[in-house]
């Protein structure tokens, strides 16, 4: 099984790994489009005004062209500790056990902006950069991501994904339908959507599973563990959408 994952828009500063090597990223395939978008965010940050511009970025975070100027040379540290915010705070991966962290690095891709799905341990240094910014000097992220996502994740050929992804980066890279995929949304018993508490749960959810470190290779075989640990997995009408039922 593989979980899809979304990014988020705060994120640690700092780390101590080696520069970024795109040639040790979970699924290679994707090394032209990542140089691409790294070249483009490199190129705008040279001028910090219309970086500031395009970016949408307050007085406050103006260091944030910074890092996308140095996104070649800045240090990195791995995916899911760069990462803060509701979602990667309920995951808490730094308080993993060493096998339960072995665990995220096989099972769970991150999907970033400007380097499409990563491993949860690949190394990141930080940036900015979000679903929606159109950057000069590549087509709409849309555009640039989606077909060579949906096909690198078809060529790594996994059993079975749980899409755990905000709609605006699934838009990023959908889940071909030649890969069997559940995507997740949050509710409440009676089938009310949970705003507030989706990234939580999320992160929850993921955290149990690194724990427990399941082998779990279908919808099926997830259900299963889920009943087990007690946690409210149900389908839907729609064949492809999880509910994941959580009290408010």
């Amino acid at each position: 099984m593989k979980i899809l994952l979304p990014p988020s828009e705060t994120k640690r500063p700092g780390g101590d790994g080696a520069p970024l090597a795109l040639s040790s990223l979970a699924l290679p395939e994707l090394h032209a489009h990542r140089s691409a978008a790294l070249d483009a965010l490199i190129e705008l940050a040279a001028d910090e005004e219309a970086a500031r511009r395009v970016l949408k970025l307050s007085d406050r975070q103006a260091g944030d062209v910074e890092h996308n100027r140095t996104l070649r040379t800045a240090p990195t540290m791995p995916a899911v500790d760069r990462y803060t915010g509701v979602l990667f705070d309920a995951l808490d991966a730094a308080t993993l056990s060493t096998a339960s962290r072995r665990w995220l690095g096989e099972h769970v891709w991150i999907h970033s902006a400007p380097l499409g799905p990563i491993g949860a341990l690949d190394a990141l240094p930080t940036y900015r950069l979000s679903a929606g910014t159109s950057v000069p000097g590549l087509p709409a992220l849309r555009r640039h991501w989606a077909d060579a996502t949906s096909s690198a994740i078809a060529e790594s050929a996994p059993a079975f994904v749980l899409d755990l992804r905000s709609e605006a980066y699934v838009a990023l890279g959908p889940v071909p339908a030649s890969v069997p995929s559940s995507y997740v949304r949050v509710v409440t018993e009676h089938g009310r959507a949970l705003n507030h508490f989706n990234k939580k749960s999320k992160g929850l959810l993921v955290r149990a599973l690194a724990e427990d470190r399941p082998r779990i290779t279908s919808l099926r075989g997830l259900r299963r563990w889920a009943e087990k640990s007690d946690v409210v997995l149900r389908g839907t009408d729609d064949a492809g959408v999880l509910e994941l039922v959580v009290a408010e």
